[in-house]
């Protein structure tokens, strides 16, 4: 039976769609063969969802300092119905942040740790203007999280 690798990404702009193909095109490599990469908007995320991934990769833009607010509706409609379901969840994270991040991610880790979730993977803070280098960065990290699943590792 395939593993799921759930991702949830907020793509508002052609670079951060670019971004989120990447990290796709990483989680389906063909070395990783036994994967199903599930990938969903936001607003169509729901707590079933959350409940039957193996892993999960959140993908959001930094909002003032903070994750994008429909990132953040997912957790708020999910939180209750997933927190005591997906204890010990793996999980990571990407950003793109026209400043730091580190609100973000702050963000992000708290509500992540109320849930119990398992960061298994450093996030990965896409700082400053658009950067080619993001694309490699997204397709590694999902080439690393698709693996790790696949070979038990996570």
């Amino acid at each position: 039976m395939k593993k799921r690798l759930l991702v949830i990404a907020h793509v508002p702009s052609e670079n951060t769609q670019r971004m989120l193909d990447a990290l796709i095109k990483g989680a389906s490599d063909d070395r990783v063969e036994n994967i199903e990469v599930k990938v969903l908007k936001p607003l169509n995320t729901q707590p079933k969802d959350i409940n039957s991934a193996d892993a999960i990769v959140i993908g959001t833009t930094e909002n003032l300092g903070y994750m994008a607010g429909l990132i953040k509706d997912v957790f708020d409609r999910c939180f209750y119905d997933c927190a005591e379901n997906t204890e010990g969840l793996p999980f990571t994270f990407y950003v793109r942040a026209g400043h730091d991040g580190t609100g973000t991610r702050t963000a992000i880790q708290s509500i992540t740790t109320g849930m119990k979730w398992r960061l298994v993977q450093e996030p990965l803070i896409c700082r400053g203007e658009f950067n080619h280098d993001f694309l490699d960065q997204c397709e590694k990290l999902g080439l690393t999280m698709a693996a790790s699943l696949d070979a038990g590792i996570i």
